[in-house]
């Protein structure tokens, strides 16, 4: 039997914006992300067992969203920031989702969820089938504010 408070669906996804100021540099970011319509509510990391991973979230703009994410922002010119989600799946348990956001490139952002990730399945005993991750760089330039954003959607 499946709770309505329990998701069926979760989609990966990251972007990176520029904005005059750190919220609408954020905003940005969520729109180019595909939640930007929509009424975050940020949860923890776990993905529910046979969730179903769909390309993009399909809900009414408006509506609330569950949502694990990393977000950074900044103004150093010249300074790259990044964001990364990961989300490991298990054949037969709860799945794990993690999330960073620092003062690095995509690449170490993307070592570190996928770490990050190995840590709690193995703390958990469970299998890992398998790793997806999102990830985003961006460098500031300046006279604007960056910001970076990679989340793990749960919907549906």
């Amino acid at each position: 039997m499946t709770s309505p408070n329990v998701p069926r669906y979760y989609t990966l996804t990251a972007a990176a914006a520029l904005g005059r100021t750190r919220l609408t540099a954020f905003d940005r970011a969520l729109l180019e992300a595909g939640v930007g319509n929509l009424n975050l509510v940020r949860v923890s990391s776990v993905l529910p067992p046979g969730a179903v991973y769909r390309e993009a979230v399909d809900i009414p703009p408006g509506a609330l969203l569950p949502i694990a994410y990393g977000t950074i922002s900044s103004a150093v010119v010249g300074q790259t920031i990044a964001a990364a989600v990961a989300v490991g799946i298990s054949p037969d348990s709860v799945g794990m989702i993690m999330e960073f956001s620092g003062e690095c490139s995509k690449a170490r952002a993307e070592r570190a969820v996928r770490e990050m990730v190995e840590e709690a399945f193995a703390s958990r005993g469970i299998t890992l089938a398998e790793v997806k991750v999102r990830a985003v760089e961006i460098q500031v330039p300046e006279g604007r504010v960056a910001c970076a954003f990679a989340g793990a959607a749960l919907w549906g």
